[in-house]
């Protein structure tokens, strides 16, 4: 695992592959989430209690830009299996999964209980609600605000408060 300075790894954290992850400067990631699989994750971010990242098998990575937070109970798949298509196990190795990676941009940030299925780029500024779904590869717009289930766009971010408050703290 590397990682940089002034990082908090809660006392439980299940991390099972540490080699598959690269965290930055300032972050924290709260006890009672298990990380399963490769990570980026950028600076001053935050990862609250009970988050869960899975799945890809080092194939694929879960990358979080800096300044950004996941909260609590958070789900993110980088691989499911294919409800529709293909028989819903992982003990045979026939089966087909949907896999792909999940990108978050800067500033971004996902709220309590959301899930992310694989094969998304979230881009730089956008915010996710609470109990939300972001089924694979869904659209986003940057700077904006999305909720729901299904998951549907709210209204834009305030982007230019974003950056007047990262300015006053030295961040930009």
């Amino acid at each position: 695992m590397k990682y940089g300075k002034n990082f908090i790894l809660g006392e439980y954290v299940i991390i099972k592959k540490p080699e598959l992850i690269e965290v930055g400067d300032n972050v924290r990631i709260a006890d009672f989430c298990r990380i399963s699989a490769a990570c980026k994750i950028g600076s001053d971010c935050e990862i609250a209690p009970g988050v869960y990242i899975a799945g890809g098998d080092g194939k694929y990575t879960f990358e979080m830009g800096s300044c950004s937070s996941l909260a609590a109970g958070v789900k993110i798949w980088l691989s499911t299996n294919d409800y529709v298509n293909e028989l819903v196990t992982h003990s045979i190795a026939e089966v087909k999964e949907i896999q792909g990676p999940v990108k978050l941009g800067k500033y971004t940030g996902v709220g309590t209980n959301t899930v992310i299925m694989p094969n998304n780029n979230i881009p730089e500024g956008v915010t996710i609600g609470a109990m939300s779904y972001v089924p694979c590869g869904y659209k986003f717009e940057p700077w904006t605000v999305y909720a729901g289930c299904p998951i549907r766009p709210i209204k834009k971010r305030n982007k230019e408060n974003v950056m007047k408050t990262l300015q006053k703290i030295g961040m930009r």
